[in-house]
Parts: C-alpha cells; structure tokens; sequence
C-alpha cells in the first residue's frame, strides 16, 4: 500500500502467511491465526514434506499440458475439474467456465467406486457440457479409461504434486470446508 506503483516492493500472500506462521509466537500466534481465512495452526512451504505415501502410478495418464486451450481460456463452458472431499463420502466436480459445483457421492475411495459416482453423475449432463475433466493424481482415477468410454469424456491429470494445476476445484474445496465441517453430510441440501 505505501508503494503502490513499484511491484519490486511487494510481497505474496504466501510470504505474509509464512511470517506470521515463524514470528507469532503464543497469545499473538492464536489471535492472527483466527483472522485468516483457512484457519491451519502450521503452515509449510509447497516444496516441504512432499512423499509418495505408497500411491500407484496411474497407467496412460494423458497430462494437463496436453488438454485443448478451450479449457485455460474459460471461454467455452463444460471443461470440468474435480476431486474427492476429504473427511466426507463426496467427490467435487467445478465447470471452470461458470464455477459450477456438483457434489459427487462416492461409496469409497477405491477407483471402482469413484469412477462409477462420476460417471453416472457426468451421463445426467448435457452433451455441450461434457467437455474434458482434469484430476490430481489421486489413485481413485486410476480406471480413467473406463471412465473415458462411459461417458465420452477425456481425462486430464495434473503434474505430481500440483493440485494448483486444477486451481478452481481447490479453490472451491477450501470453500466448502471452511463453512462446513468435515464429516457434513453434503448429499442433502440443508
């Protein structure tokens, strides 16, 4: 704010975060802990404690960097990005043009189950508005080319470790447990 015009002297939200994570410390730490929006009581770079936690490679994953331009622009509508919703039975599914949400529910985390909620979800959709879906690298995607033939819909995955990559469904997961706890039901409207 006191250098508006000079972008060489400003900062990310993410290096504010950072500091007020390393030098708050006790009574000061908790009350600027409760004014941010995702209230987390640590905060780690992007590149620490990343692992493989034992997930299986997904077989003929075709990358985001292979996904039609359509999709980056926003212009057309039916480009989808999702996720499972942890701490619940959902899966969510945002259209990156209009930030339309669909919650998905899925008996389990196994790829049978999550490919069978998505595909009988995605076949209640329109033709015009079954365009590509891009997923993170979660291992519940892992029979995407069953999902493929189901619906006629294409299959795009992130690059390991960047959920970044599918920013709108992050964006929209973060909002949804912000304002719902974690073991919501959110199958039923409420």
């Amino acid at each position: 704010m006191t250098y508006p015009d000079d972008p060489s002297l400003r900062v990310s939200p993410e290096t504010i975060y950072l500091t007020l994570f390393v030098q708050a410390r006790g009574a000061l730490k908790r009350e600027l802990i409760s004014h941010l929006s995702r209230v987390k009581s640590l905060r780690r770079p992007r590149a620490a404690g990343r692992d493989n936690r034992g997930q299986g490679k997904i077989i003929d994953a075709v990358s985001i960097r292979d996904r039609p331009a359509t999709a980056d622009d926003r212009a057309v509508p039916g480009h989808w990005e999702g996720d499972l919703l942890a701490g619940s039975s959902n899966s969510t599914l945002v259209e990156r043009s209009s930030r339309f949400v669909m919650l998905v529910r899925v008996d389990g985390e196994d790829t049978e189950s999550v490919v069978s909620a998505l595909s009988r979800k995605i076949q209640t959709l329109p033709d015009e508005l079954r365009r590509p879906l891009t997923w993170d690298r979660g291992i519940e995607l892992a029979s995407h080319h069953r999902f493929a033939i189901d619906t006629n819909v294409r299959v795009f995955f992130c690059d390991p470790q960047s959920p970044w990559q599918r920013g709108t469904n992050e964006n929209t997961n973060g909002l949804l447990r912000q304002y719902l706890p974690r073991r919501t039901d959110l199958s039923r409207p409420t």
